[in-house]
């Protein structure tokens, strides 16, 4: 067992202090995990501040990843920003593999986990309890719930679930759920760190801030993070006006390439790595990569914003 850098506790406060990073994983043409490309690209990125980096996640197509593969991409964070960045590793599927990932995660050296909703079959709230409970008795590293699909925890089930295992310490949330949000706050307050977890999670950041949301991952950070940095900070200071000219500038635009196709939350991002020279190779099937057209539309648009992006 690799001890982490972080208690789960000194991880929550960190995660909460900024801007998270959810980085692609890069592929070969041939759809194999390029690790050097990987590792180059982390340390462009680590060139910005942020409070967390979230490997093989959905951005990162963790869902197309054998266990193998994420434990290599783990491995690569680690070596690469360990150290400099909290990083926090997948652990998905059912129980068992969870369990097996989450072990995985903290031989490798990470510094907490991100729990994904259990694969295809829904369950009920006690049933999730269990689940995110044998995950957390798993390791000692902090635990951070995705809470979205197949596994939209209700406040009581956070509450038994916080009052049960001390390293259950963040909620991301994956929905949007105002009243449930407000329901979970109530219930447990700042026991728990809240983290923005819907797709361009930038378009709900300064909403749910008011619900003790605090920060977000941010996949718009992959290919312009002096954008994505400056934006948190409107959001963060509350600058309506500024975050609204963001919005209608560049993330409006970008959510009618995004919404054109499913899938496409997680193939943009590629796009936005290609058009500005940092090329990440193609997603993986299911996933389907943006036209030509869409490419070069989304490059057109990020030309016009990229120079006031500081």
């Amino acid at each position: 067992m690799t001890m982490s850098r972080y208690s789960p506790q000194e991880l929550a406060a960190r995660l909460r202090s900024g801007l998270l990073s959810f980085p692609v994983t890069h592929f070969t043409p041939d759809l194999r995990f390029d690790e050097a490309a990987y590792r180059d690209h982390l340390s462009w990125l680590s060139e910005h501040p942020v409070a967390g980096l979230f490997a093989a996640g959905g951005t990162g197509e963790g869902f197309s990843l054998t266990g193998e593969e994420i434990d290599r991409v783990v491995r690569a964070a680690v070596g690469e920003v360990g150290g400099r960045v909290p990083v926090i590793a997948p652990a998905t599927g059912g129980t068992a593999t969870a369990v097996a990932q989450a072990r995985a995660a903290e031989a490798a050296g990470a510094d907490g986990l991100l729990l994904m909703p259990p694969y295809l079959t829904e369950a009920g709230q006690d049933g999730l309890v269990e689940h995110v409970s044998a995950v957390c008795a798993a390791t000692g590293l902090g635990v951070i719930v995705y809470s979205r699909a197949n596994a939209v925890l209700t406040d009581r089930a956070v509450e038994r679930l916080a009052a049960r295992n001390p390293t259950f310490v963040g909620l991301k949330d994956g929905i949007g759920d105002i009243e449930n949000l407000t329901r979970v706050y109530a219930a447990v307050g700042e026991r728990l760190t809240y983290i923005g977890g819907l797709p361009t999670a930038e378009t709900f950041a300064l909403p749910l801030l008011q619900l003790g949301v605090s920060t977000y991952s941010s996949a718009i950070f992959n290919f312009l993070p002096e954008f994505a940095l400056a934006f948190y900070a409107d959001v963060r200071a509350q600058d309506h006006a500024a975050v609204y000219r963001r919005i209608r500038e560049f993330i409006v635009p970008y959510l009618d390439i995004r919404d054109r196709t499913k899938g496409y939350a997680v193939s943009i991002v590629k796009a936005g790595l290609a058009a500005v020279g940092r090329p990440a190779g193609p997603v993986r099937p299911p996933l389907q990569n943006l036209t030509d057209a869409e490419l070069a539309e989304l490059t057109l648009l990020i030309g016009k914003i990229s120079p006031r992006t500081a």
